[in-house]
Order: C-alpha cells, then sequence, then structure tokens
C-alpha cells in the first residue's frame, strides 16, 4: 500500500524535473563568475596630479618701484630785510605764480621816511658848512698874503736899519696868526666834507631800508605757503619763520627712497613713470638726482626725480614712481616655478610624465615672470609652483594651467 497521497503522487514528476534542471544552473555559475576579470582588467597606477606649465618666448620688462614724497627742487625762503617795522599789505597768496623782483608784502615806512627827512637837513647843513669853510679858506689866504708882505718889509728895513725890533715881531705875529687862521679854515673844510660824506651815507642806508619795506621775490616761481599777517611786525632773527616760501621756477621733484640692492642698477636721465597720490595717470619724469648715501639704519637710499613740463602738483604729497630698467623678449617663466637653492636657481621640468630637475640661468624679471637666460627653451612643460613635493623620476598626472 502505498504511503503517498494521490495528490502528492501527481506533484512529484513535477518536482523531480525542477531539481534535475536547477543542476546545471548552478553548476555553471562558477564558470561565468571566472571569466568576469578578463572582461574588466584592471588599470595601471599613476602618479598625483600636479599643476605644470610651459616657457614662453614674451616681452618682459624690469622695473624698480620707488616711493616718496613730492618735493620743490629748489625752495626760496622769503624773509624781512628791515627789522621792527609792521606789514600795512599783502600783494600774492599760496598759488600764486610771481616773476623776479614782484612786491609780494609791504612794510610801513612812516619811520623811515621821518630819518630820511633828518638826514635831508644834515646833508644840506654839511654843504653848507662846506661853503662857509671854502669862504674862511679864501679870506685866511688872503689875510695871510697879505700878512706875509708886510713881514718882508719890515725884514728889509731891519736890515737897513730903518724899523724898529717892535714893528718887526709885530709883523712876525701877524704872519703867523694869519698862517694859523688859513689852516683852521682847511680843516673846518675837512670835517665839514666828512660831515656830509657821513649824512650821505646815512642817507644811503635809509634809502636801502626804504626800499626793502617792499618785500619782493627775489626769483620767479610759485608760492607754496605764506605766513606773513596784516599787523605782524617784521623779524630777522634766524628763528623767525619766512614770509613766503617760493617753488622757484614752479620745478616740483619726486624725492623717492629705493632699496640699496636697486640702485646699482639706476642711472641719471633714466625715464620714471610718477604717480602722485590720487592721479589716474602717471607723469613722465627722468632721474635727475641718485644720493651717494644709503641710510644704515633703513638700508635705504635717495633719488630725486624731475618731472616734464613743471606739472601742478601738491608739496608734501605722497607718490610712487616705476623705473625701467629693462626690456627685452626672452624665454620666461612665472616666478612661481623656479626654486632658489644653494647651487643656483633650478626648475623641475615634466617629461613623459617624469620629473626631471634642471639648473638654469636668470635674467631680467617683471610682472610676475623671469627670463630664463639658459637651461630651458620655449615650450617645455614645468611644474607651475615649485616645491610641490615631487622628486626627479617621480611619476605625475600634468594638470596644464588656464
Amino acid at each position: 500500500m502505498s504511503l503517498l497521497s494521490p495528490a502528492l503522487r501527481l506533484m512529484l514528476p513535477a518536482m523531480l524535473l525542477a531539481a534535475t534542471a536547477a543542476v546545471p544552473a548552478r553548476a555553471q555559475a562558477p564558470a561565468a563568475s571566472s571569466q568576469a576579470p578578463a572582461a574588466h582588467p584592471q588599470a595601471p597606477a599613476v602618479g598625483p596630479s600636479v599643476t605644470v606649465t610651459h616657457a614662453k618666448t614674451t616681452e618682459i620688462v624690469q622695473s624698480v618701484l620707488v616711493s616718496g614724497s613730492m618735493i620743490a627742487r629748489d625752495e626760496v625762503l622769503v624773509s624781512p630785510e628791515v627789522d621792527g617795522l609792521s606789514i600795512i599789505a599783502i600783494l600774492a597768496e599760496e598759488g600764486d605764480k610771481v616773476v623776479k623782483g614782484q612786491v609780494l608784502a609791504r612794510l610801513d615806512r612812516t619811520m623811515l621816511d621821518v630819518q630820511k627827512t633828518q638826514n635831508d637837513a644834515q646833508i644840506a647843513r654839511a654843504e653848507a658848512a662846506i661853503a662857509q669853510a671854502n669862504a674862511q679858506i679864501a679870506e685866511a689866504d688872503a689875510n695871510l698874503v697879505q700878512a706875509n708882505n708886510a713881514f718882508d718889509r719890515t725884514k728889509a728895513l731891519r736890515d737897513s736899519g730903518n724899523a724898529s725890533a717892535e714893528t718887526f715881531d709885530q709883523r712876525s705875529a701877524a704872519a703867523r696868526s694869519a698862517q694859523a687862521r688859513a689852516s683852521s679854515a682847511r680843516e673846518a673844510l675837512a670835517i665839514a666834507t666828512a660831515d656830509r660824506a657821513l649824512a650821505r651815507a646815512q642817507g644811503n642806508d635809509i634809502a636801502v631800508r626804504l626800499a626793502r619795506t617792499e618785500i619782493k621775490a627775489p626769483q620767479a616761481g610759485m608760492i607754496s605757503r605764506r605766513t606773513a599777517k596784516l599787523g605782524a611786525t617784521a623779524s630777522m632773527l634766524p628763528s623767525s619763520e619766512p614770509l613766503f616760501r617760493i617753488i622757484a621756477n614752479g620745478a616740483v621733484e619726486l624725492e623717492a627712497q629705493v632699496a640699496e640692492v636697486d640702485i646699482p642698477a639706476l642711472t641719471l636721465g633714466q625715464p620714471v613713470a610718477v604717480t602722485p597720490a590720487g592721479a589716474k595717470e602717471a607723469l613722465k619724469g627722468t632721474i635727475r638726482l641718485i644720493s651717494p648715501e644709503v641710510d644704515k639704519t633703513s638700508r635705504l637710499g635717495r633719488v630725486r626725480v624731475a618731472l616734464d613740463g613743471n606739472p601742478p602738483v601738491a608739496i608734501g604729497s605722497f607718490a610712487r614712481g616705476v623705473i625701467e630698467t629693462g626690456r627685452k623678449q626672452a624665454v620666461t617663466l612665472p616666478l612661481s616655478a623656479i626654486t632658489y637653492t644653494r647651487s643656483g636657481p633650478t626648475v623641475q621640468t615634466v617629461k613623459e610624465g617624469k620629473i626631471v630637475t634642471r639648473k638654469v640661468t636668470l635674467g631680467l624679471s617683471g610682472d610676475g615672470r623671469a627670463e630664463i637666460a639658459t637651461g630651458l627653451a620655449a615650450g617645455e612643460t614645468v611644474v607651475a609652483r615649485a616645491g610641490t613635493f615631487v622628486r626627479d623620476g617621480d611619476l605625475i598626472t600634468p594638470v596644464a594651467t588656464n
């Protein structure tokens, strides 16, 4: 008697058929999995990504940057040349252009006018004394001639015995007295002449002081500062502030500081582009003076740059200048691609994905690039940033810069 129910007996053939079909499928699975690696082979290992750049032939301009303040090339100080007089008029203001001899201010001359009147009287008195002395000399000379003639006659009479000794003595005394009066008249003339010369000298001094009551510009230029004030007393003391400051001929220049290492590249007459503070365009100038001295503390030297055409620039304002020291077409690299070692500058070139360090010789530098004088040709690939942690022979994946 069968133990299976009729339902199971009917399902058994189907279950056996499914089991038979499943066995080949499981047997084929390992074969399929063993063929998967052959369909997808692994890629070879590569180095890190490194940014690179290319050596280019470009125009390179080397320049030196300087900065400083605008100053007057020559500043003329206008001070009073007469002391103790008050200022009664101011005829020029800051910023005015003046010519040589132009009156800038006037001082009170009342006291000097009084002194001049007194001096004129002294001169007139001396001239009158001279005239009187000349008249006295003429009179004394006439009396002297008369006295000498009388004495000579008396002497002749005494020798012949016709004149007394008393008469002779009287005539002799009269002659000597006439001689003394003539000498006195001449001395009076000399004194009167000296008085007149002194009065005239005093008059000349007063005339000079009167002329100096007009404060004049000693040289043409532009007034940069005025300290003169109405009613103030003019003083000639060295500690006193000048009444006016004049920029001689309006010439303004840049007094700039420059690093001592850049001084050997500078020469007189080099063009300079000067940009004052707030200016939109640079002014043209040239190096006029290079100081032979370098500050021991700051290690900075000084240069003076004359501006072309004397443009109106505020004295004391800040300005910077760019001095071109070299210009050429050459193979260049960014400064970031150059490494500086004890043996000299080097670059890391890239050839077939490998790093090769190469020594180079540098030339001009400017605008963030440097001239490669020797050691590298145009078009070669180098690591863009020196100091990247790669060495000779390392494999890299070059990534070009834009």
